[in-house]
């Protein structure tokens, strides 16, 4: 979406606007009635800032915002502050997810402050995985604090511009404030109740686990209307493409959190393509989910499949004709690295749904 007041350089930030709490662009599209879409951006095994560029580069133009993760499934990638440093300075929207697992609220406040000075202006709340279930199980979890008291930290040095220990800040930082849902995890009646617990702490748009059940996520958006929390929030569905039938029962049964009915797997298992079906499922899911009354948005999770989200996207019409921004290619101020520049355009120079973009894992 292109704003009046969009900067003339990539990686300056926008004014802030009345009533919003941060000069970023996701929230400018959501107070501005848009239906967003973001997608999660994978983290490299690597220090090669070009991987970052390649990968962020299947998303341009077709998304509002990318989370940049955090040792998702307690697994050791890239940090989340270090791609919001190499992207954010190319003008993309960037949510910052930060895991209270890995960091005391010592570390957690220094990287707000950090990652606001260097342009990122959404931060996703989580309490994170459990050491054990991720590649490094003999870490020490820090667990300080839970992503409730971390929404309730990092709003009181926007908002109050103050450390949590009470000591002043000279600037605090300009962030709008996120969190995650679950509406399928037990107990579900207690779901809703949850979303508005992290609403009053602090949370201001939500992005949910993956909805593969519309039926349940329909009783849990009445709930949450009934409570009213769906006026003081923002909440993005989560979905994505499933690849098979065998990686969708493997999935149900070995990832926490995440249901996935059998009506959904016997569909897969019926058809000739079960990767297209996949995107099937994942494009009439969208249909489904812009139906509902208090969603204002998708998340898209593409796991190894990042490279069918902008075909997603576009079989979808989930953008309803908007235009998104994208950082210039050809910004010629010296800033940007050759190389990097060039791994990007290469990148991009096959755009799904013209031809398929190779795959990107």
């Amino acid at each position: 979406m292109q704003f009046e007041d969009e900067p003339v350089t990539p990686g300056d930030p926008l004014p802030i606007r009345p009533g919003h709490s941060s000069f970023g662009r996701f929230e400018r599209v959501l107070r501005s009635g848009g239906f967003a879409v973001t997608a999660e951006i994978a983290p490299p095994d690597s220090a090669n800032p070009a991987e970052v560029y390649k990968r962020a580069a299947l998303f341009d133009g077709y998304v509002d915002a990318m989370n940049a993760t955090d040792g998702s499934g307690a697994n050791c990638h890239m940090s989340s502050v270090g791609m919001c440093s190499l992207l954010t300075r190319r003008g993309y929207a960037m949510v910052m997810q930060v895991s209270a697992r890995d960091r005391n609220r010592i570390a957690i406040q220094g990287d707000v402050l950090g990652a606001a000075a260097m342009g990122v202006a959404s931060i996703l709340c989580l309490t994170g995985d459990g050491v054990d279930v991720g590649d490094h199980p003999q870490a020490k979890p820090v667990f300080d604090l839970d992503c409730m008291s971390m929404l309730n930290m990092i709003r009181g040095m926007r908002d109050e511009s103050r450390f949590l220990s009470g000591r002043a800040l000279d600037e605090p930082p300009r962030v709008f404030l996120g969190a995650a849902a679950n509406p399928f995890a037990p107990p579900v009646d207690y779901r809703p109740h949850r979303l508005a617990k992290k609403v009053d702490a602090g949370a201001q748009f939500v992005q949910t686990q993956y909805c593969f059940d519309i039926g349940a996520f329909q009783r849990f958006m009445a709930a949450v209307r009934d409570a009213g929390t769906h006026e003081k929030v923002f909440i993005l569905a989560g979905v994505g493409p499933l690849a098979s039938a065998r990686s969708a029962e493997w999935i149900r049964g070995n990832v926490p959190g995440i249901h996935i009915p059998d009506a959904v797997i016997r569909r897969l298992q019926g058809a000739e393509n079960q990767q297209e079906e996949g995107i099937r499922i994942c494009i009439d899911l969208i249909h489904q989910i812009r139906e509902i009354e208090g969603v204002h948005g998708i998340h898209i999770m593409a796991y190894r499949q990042e490279h069918r989200v902008a075909e997603i996207i576009e079989r979808s019409g989930v953008l309803g004709g908007r235009k998104l921004w994208r950082p210039s290619l050809d910004w010629k101020d010296g800033e940007w690295d050759q190389g990097s520049a060039v791994a990007a355009q290469d990148a991009l120079s096959n755009k799904p749904v013209a031809q398929k973009l190779e795959k990107v894992s």
